[in-house]
């Protein structure tokens, strides 16, 4: 409803601010001057321990030196309770004792179309609650199980279950008189010209109701229980009520926990929100299923002033992570930064948490990188600067990046940042130089950034970088499976031509992994036997060498990472590229982890010109292998061990 500017200004002028947010804040006595109107108090809308959270009456306005938000009555009012606009002028009209005005025919009927369709939504929400716990919910129940989600989390979540039936809902609707027009406008079912009877949209699916700001359920999200579906999770059509690009799960939940203090965390998926809920961090949000938009992006803003972007440890997720900060690059500015940490290689937080508990997530979070750091990481991994062509187009790459901040004051700070990363980057290669300059004949050789190879401090390592150092490319480590090399191991059991068709290969694979060596011996085992063109072979002998769990673990692994053409169930095509793929990723690996040690090696024994040249070559060669672990190691993940991608 559009409200005439006078009647506004009326009750805005009749209620003093400090007297609507003084019901919901603690004036600090030292600071406040009641007399002069001055007020002020902690910052409701993020956690801080001194006030910086001001208002003033004379001006009706509020304003946080923390985080910046600011605004008038209503603002506050929509912001901090998640109220709609109409109803925080209710609120405000009805301190100042003045009738509300007469509202407009249209924007009535509007008004209650919409409330009629949430309350469809509210008794659909219902229909799937009562499901999950009746007799048909039983798998759904058993998976929710499985994923170790209590009783009291579905509840709190009011998770449900829509039967594998294509009326089930409709007909429940239909029964208590919800007319047919306002069940297709909720997005219920699948309706249209060419589709003679409409059907349920959500069938055999796990249900997430999606609230809006205020709670009220506007959507939902479906995870299928069919392995065979065509989709493993769908939303609601974007309806009247709901529109995904505008809507972060958990909104109004987290956003009540943030009074207590701290940021808003956001994650990627439902389950995600809700594990990490269950595990006490109550204040994640997630996209619907899409990359995180602007207008997402902008409430999560409006939720803290530096929100945690939290992404899986995947290729996909790494991606993810560029396009968010290339997302919120344009519109940083003072009290509006963002912060972004990267999962352990193939976990997400519900896998974590679940397996190393909440901590193990705290740590992530605590090692959660600025946004200019993040873009710094990007440019810089894995690179070689050797010449001044290449420094020259760095620093063009990142002007480029830092000219796109509209803010002036913060985008001057970024470029001067960045330009002082440069100085400090190339002014360490220039020293490694220097010290093999300044050596002269008799004495003895110094190692790359001028101290001795032998005698602590930098030493010839300086040569690459210390995040190449800890690379997963270069550490060898065993003590997690990869999925790269679980990729290999599976698709040639649930594959075996492949066994034949890469027979010099498979037969000295180089794998990091113990319990993964232990498999390809018994894949070993049943060549020698003449039965390794068998799956059901294979696996037989895989189960008579007490390696069955070992396989169970692979195949779990594979298929939380979603590595399909790895499966039984994949075609063979599919199953050879995703094979010859891992293979050539897992031999360029292995070939530079010792080319690296040997270069490394001379380089210790003899810091000369031409071992340091050819250590820089190595390290180019990084540039060259397709894969995401010299990526990754940028956000402290140590070893690229995985348990899914």
């Amino acid at each position: 409803m559009r409200f005439p500017p006078a009647f506004l200004d009326e009750i805005r002028d009749r209620v003093p601010i400090s007297s609507l947010i003084g019901l919901r804040v603690a004036w600090d006595r030292k600071k406040t001057n009641a007399p002069r109107g001055d007020y002020w108090a902690c910052c409701p809308f993020h956690g801080e321990k001194s006030p910086s959270f001001h208002c003033e009456d004379k001006k009706g306005r509020y304003h946080c030196f923390g985080c910046s938000v600011s605004g008038d009555h209503f603002k506050f009012l929509t912001e901090l309770e998640g109220i709609s606009f109409p109803e925080a002028v209710g609120k405000v009209a009805e301190m100042a004792g003045v009738p509300m005005p007469v509202r407009d025919a249209q924007e009535e009927r509007r008004e209650k179309e919409r409330a009629s369709l949430t309350d469809v939504m509210e008794m659909a929400t219902a229909f799937f609650q009562e499901r999950l716990q009746g007799p048909e919910g039983a798998k759904a129940r058993a998976y929710l199980r499985d994923r170790g989600l209590t009783p009291a989390t579905q509840q709190s979540f009011r998770l449900g279950y829509a039967p594998d039936s294509r009326n089930a809902l409709k007909e429940h609707l239909a029964a208590k008189g919800v007319p047919k027009a306002d069940i297709e406008a909720c997005g219920l079912v699948r309706h249209g010209d060419d589709i003679p009877v409409s059907y349920d949209w959500f069938r055999d699916r796990i249900m997430f109701p999606i609230p809006d700001s205020r709670g009220k359920i506007i959507a939902f999200g479906g995870r299928a229980l069919a392995p065979d579906a065509l989709a493993k999770y769908m939303n609601s059509p974007d309806t009247e009520l709901f529109h995904k690009g505008n809507v972060l799960y958990n909104f109004a939940r987290a956003r009540k926990t943030l009074a207590k203090g701290g940021t808003v965390i956001a994650v990627e998926g439902y389950m995600d929100v809700i594990a990490l809920a269950q595990a006490g961090f109550e204040n994640a949000v997630a996209p619907l299923g899409t990359a995180l938009t602007e207008n997402q992006l902008e409430l999560l803003w409006r939720m803290a002033p530096e929100p945690m972007l939290c992404f899986d440890g995947d290729q996909a997720g790494l991606k993810a992570a560029w396009r968010a900060a290339d997302l919120a690059l344009p519109s940083v500015q003072a009290g509006r930064r963002a912060r972004f940490a990267l999962l352990p290689e193939g976990k997400d937080p519900d896998d974590l948490v679940k397996a190393e508990g909440p901590d193990a997530f705290r740590a992530v979070l605590a090692d959660a990188r600025p946004l200019d750091e993040l873009l710094w990481m990007r440019e810089t991994a894995g690179g070689v600067f050797d010449t001044p062509e290449r420094r020259a187009e760095l620093q063009k790459t990142l002007r480029e990046l830092t000219s796109r901040i509209r803010d002036e004051s913060v985008r001057y700070y970024y470029q001067q940042a960045m330009d002082e990363r440069v100085r400090n980057f190339f002014g360490a290669q220039r020293n490694v130089r220097q010290g093999r300059q300044d050596w002269k004949p008799g004495q003895k050789k110094p190692a790359p950034g001028g101290q001795f190879a032998k005698g602590g401090g930098v030493g010839a390592r300086a040569a690459i970088t210390e995040s190449l150092g800890r690379s997963a490319l270069v550490k060898r480590g065993s003590e997690g499976m990869s999925v790269r090399e679980a990729t290999i191991i599976v698709a040639l059991v649930n594959h075996p031509a492949l066994i034949d068709e890469n027979f010099a290969h498979v037969e000295f694979l180089d794998l990091a992994n113990s319990d993964l060596r232990k498999l390809h011996v018994a894949i070993l085992d049943a060549m020698a036997h003449d039965a390794a063109d068998d799956r059901g072979a294979v696996i037989a002998t895989i189960e008579r060498v007490g390696c069955g769990g070992i396989w169970e673990r692979a195949v779990e692994l594979i298929k939380r990472a979603r590595q399909w053409p790895a499966l039984e169930t994949a075609a063979l095509d599919d199953a050879r590229d995703a094979f010859n793929q891992a293979l050539h990723l897992q031999r360029s690996a292995r070939t530079l982890h010792r080319e690296l040690k040997q270069a490394q090696a001379a380089l210790d024994a003899d810091p000369s010109d031409e071992n340091f040249r050819h250590l820089v070559e190595i390290q180019a060669q990084f540039n060259d292998v397709q894969a995401t672990e010299a990526l990754i190691e940028g956000f402290g993940v140590s070893s690229g061990r995985v348990g899914r991608v």
